[in-house]
C-alpha cells in the first residue's frame, strides 16, 4: 500500500518519486533539482504559512503587472541576479575548449525593454531623431576572435532617452532610439544616437516593493543595448556602459562588466569624423565587438 502521510523530510522524495514516468530526461533532472532545493529552502528558513501565502500573492501580482510592453518576471529575475547568472553560464559554455584566442565580447542581460522589429537603417543614420539627450557618435568593428572583419554583421540597438525613459514606457509612443544596422565590407559600423544616462528600473510594481523591502535602490548606470550577430557566429546580447556613470558599482540587475565600460569623449561643435556638421557639443564612443564562431 502506498504511503499516505509524509513528514518534513519524506515529502521531498515522495514528490520526486511522482516524476518516475516523465519521458523528458532534461525536464526530469531540472524538476528534481528544483523540488529538492525548494523544499530545502523551506526547511532552512522554517517557512511560515503566512509567509508562503504572501509569496503567492507577490508572484500573482507580478503576473498581473505583465503586459505586451512590460515583463515583471524578467525584471524579477534581473534584480535577483538570476538573469546574469544564466548569461554567465551560457557564456562559459560557449568558451569551453577554446584557449589562446582574443577574448570575445562579454554578454550581459537583455533587460525588459527589448522590442522586436526595429527598423533597419543605413550606416551613419541618427537612430535617435527627436529623442532628448546629448548626441553621440558610435563606431567600431565587428570581427571574429582572430580579428577578421565580419561583413554584414547585424547590430540590433536600443536605449532610453536623455531622461532614461524607453519608448515603450510612454503610452502610444512609436519606436525611438532603436534600429538595426549592418557592418560594411571591413566590418565597420557607425551611427548616431545619444549618450545614455542612468535610470531606475520600473519600481511602481511588486519588484519595486521587493527592492525597497530589501533596502536596495532600483538604478542602472547609463548604457546602450546591442544584440550583435553574424552568420556562423554566436549572437551576443550586451551593453556599452558610460564610464563614470553613477551606479556602475551597484547596478540593480548586476549587468556591468568592466570590459563594457567605455569612454564617451566630449567634442565641441564642428565636423564629426563621419563628416556630419554638428552645431552643438556631442560625444564619441568606440567599441569593437568580437564574436564566437559556432561550433
Amino acid at each position: 500500500m502506498a504511503q499516505l502521510e509524509y513528514d518534513t523530510l519524506s515529502i521531498t522524495d515522495a514528490v520526486i518519486g511522482r516524476l518516475a514516468d516523465c519521458q523528458d530526461p532534461r525536464f526530469k533532472a531540472v524538476m528534481t533539482s528544483l523540488i529538492r532545493h525548494l523544499h530545502a529552502f523551506a526547511r532552512e528558513v522554517d517557512l511560515k504559512g503566512d509567509e508562503w501565502f504572501r509569496a503567492i500573492e507577490f508572484l500573482t501580482a507580478c503576473g498581473k503587472t505583465c503586459d505586451d510592453k512590460r515583463q515583471e518576471f524578467i525584471l524579477l529575475s534581473d534584480t535577483l541576479g538570476l538573469s546574469m547568472l544564466v548569461v554567465a553560464l551560457e557564456h562559459a559554455r560557449a568558451l569551453q575548449g577554446r584557449s589562446g584566442a582574443t577574448p570575445p565580447t562579454d554578454a550581459t542581460v537583455q533587460g525588459p525593454f527589448y522590442w522586436e522589429g526595429a527598423p533597419e537603417l543605413p550606416l551613419g543614420a541618427d537612430i535617435a531623431e527627436g529623442v532628448s539627450g546629448e548626441p553621440a557618435l558610435y563606431s567600431g568593428r565587428v570581427t571574429d576572435l582572430e580579428g577578421r572583419p565580419l561583413q554584414g554583421a547585424l547590430l540590433d540597438i536600443w536605449s532610453g532617452d536623455g531622461d532614461g525613459v524607453y519608448d515603450m514606457q510612454r503610452d502610444g509612443s512609436p519606436m525611438r532610439a532603436r534600429a538595426r544596422i549592418r557592418t560594411d565590407g571591413q566590418g565597420r559600423y557607425w551611427f548616431w544616437s545619444i549618450r545614455p544616462t542612468y535610470y531606475p528600473v520600473p519600481d511602481d510594481g511588486p519588484v519595486g516593493d521587493m527592492l525597497r523591502k530589501m533596502g536596495r535602490h532600483p538604478n542602472r548606470p547609463g548604457h546602450i543595448h546591442m544584440k550583435v550577430s553574424a552568420p556562423g557566429h554566436k549572437e551576443v546580447t550586451t551593453h556599452l556602459f558610460v564610464k563614470g556613470s553613477p551606479y556602475l558599482d551597484s547596478d540593480a540587475v548586476f549587468g556591468v562588466r568592466e570590459s563594457l565600460v567605455i569612454d564617451f569623449e566630449p567634442k565641441e561643435p564642428g565636423t564629426a569624423m563621419d563628416g556630419r556638421r554638428m552645431t552643438r557639443p556631442y560625444h564619441v564612443a568606440h567599441y569593437d565587438f568580437r564574436l564566437i564562431p559556432q561550433a
